[in-house]
């Protein structure tokens, strides 16, 4: 017995080019790698080879976490020492900022409360930044009658 293609395609096939065709794409996609360069060894076999100066690392992960009485900062700062972290704090606004000999990371956040700028306190652990910043209190402003 020989074994041969089938001409029946699946029926996720079908719908799958009905979706192409309400896109308005008559072909499928194509992607285009850009950075690869193709070198060819013994035998004809090729191998794909990609340029890494051109690719830019991930930005690290970052949570403002708004609790009852303070407002809590995680970053993930991985490969930065603590000496390289510098964290600055006014009112409504944290910058972080991070050098290493090959990166730099430099965000500007703006909180959702007003802050006590006195009141920070970091730590550094395995890579993941925590701040602390107490809430300032409002005062609402109160009219009184005079009588």
């Amino acid at each position: 017995m020989r074994w041969r293609r089938s001409e029946k395609r699946q029926k996720w096939f079908k719908a799958v080019r009905r979706l192409d065709e309400a896109d308005g794409r008559k072909s499928p996609k194509t992607f285009v790698f850009r950075n690869f360069k193709s070198r060819e060894y013994m035998h004809g076999h090729k191998r794909l080879e990609m340029d890494v100066s051109k690719c830019r690392e991930p930005k690290p992960l970052l949570d403002v976490l708004n609790l009852e009485d303070s407002i809590l900062v995680v970053a993930e700062l991985k490969g930065f020492k603590k000496e390289n972290i510098k964290v600055n704090v006014d009112k409504r606004l944290l910058i972080l900022n991070a050098k290493n000999q090959n990166r730099k990371y430099y965000k500007r956040l703006n909180l959702p409360a007003r802050v006590i700028p006195e009141s920070m306190h970091t730590t550094y652990k395995n890579g993941v930044l925590e701040v602390r910043l107490k809430k300032a209190v409002e005062e609402n402003a109160v009219s009184k009658l005079a009588g």
